[in-house]
């Protein structure tokens, strides 16, 4: 059964300096509250895991707690370039960032291979794109059975998964719905999860659409009402569109960057 913990003993317990860290959600649900407790901890050489890495990892990296990046697409969605990241891979600010880029369909083929307990993902796509070349973990295989030509990628196997969602209850049965993403696949991929929620409730209430991670399924749920802002929760909050635009110019400079972290994050704590 998940333990139920507060936010900075999650992190403390669950992400180690050097860990294989997946925080997912798309577009909605993004795990931003526990993406700022792991810069306020000052976790150092992360391999962040992400199929659209954002503006938290933008954050992540900027704040200087990764040294690998897996991912498919990068950007801050509806504004342009993540410029933390670009910093990194350009010029080694704060540090140097490996890269490990692969196709969307490729991330989540790989993260249900981890999940299913299988040692690599079999689709067809990259072929045609200059991906293999520049991605050592893209290979082919022969089907045995027709002779086809397939990609071939190792399973994703995070050392932890953090995500957010709307509601457990207090067995630490995870409940969450609208956009879903790879969270189902991610959290049992990985060798531990936290999933930190908006509300603590006594019985999870039927939602259509919903997604069920049960209590055996979840090593820890943490209670972080507002945890996706500046991303949303659906039924909870709605998308700060500001602040993707005004991220836009802080992360272009980095002592407008260095005094946001200081300001909003490592200033800021999270009630128990």
């Amino acid at each position: 059964m998940a333990k139920i913990v507060s936010l900075a003993d999650g992190i403390a317990e669950l992400v180690h300096d050097g860990d294989v860290v997946a925080l997912e959600g798309f577009t909605h649900l993004i795990p931003f509250a526990a993406g700022h407790e792991i810069i306020r901890q000052g976790r150092r050489g992360l391999t962040l895991v992400r199929m659209t890495p954002d503006v938290i990892y933008d954050q992540l990296i900027g704040a200087g707690c990764a040294s690998r990046l897996v991912f498919s697409w990068g950007g801050n969605p509806g504004v342009g370039s993540l410029h933390r990241f670009r910093d990194a891979v350009q010029h080694a600010w704060p540090a140097p960032l490996e890269l490990e880029e692969h196709s969307h369909a490729g991330m989540a083929n790989r993260y249900v291979a981890g999940a299913s307990g299988l040692p690599f993902a079999v689709l067809r796509g990259y072929t045609g794109t200059d991906l293999p070349r520049h991605t050592a973990t893209v290979r082919t295989v022969d089907c045995p059975f027709t002779g086809e030509t397939l990609t071939a990628l190792p399973a994703l196997r995070p050392d932890v998964t953090v995500v957010h969602a709307q509601r457990a209850d207090r067995a630490g049965n995870v409940q969450l719905w609208g956009i879903t993403g790879v969270q189902k696949e991610a959290v049992l991929a990985a060798r531990r999860s936290l999933v930190t929620v908006e509300e603590l409730v006594d019985e999870l209430t039927p939602v259509p659409g919903q997604v069920v991670l049960p209590g055996w399924a979840v090593t820890a749920v943490a209670r972080v009402p507002g945890g996706a802002h500046p991303s949303y929760a659906q039924g909870y909050s709605v998308r700060d569109n500001d602040f993707y635009r005004d991220w836009d110019a802080i992360s272009r400079d980095r002592d407008a960057f260095r005094a946001w972290i200081a300001r909003h994050v490592l200033a800021t704590e999270v009630p128990a």
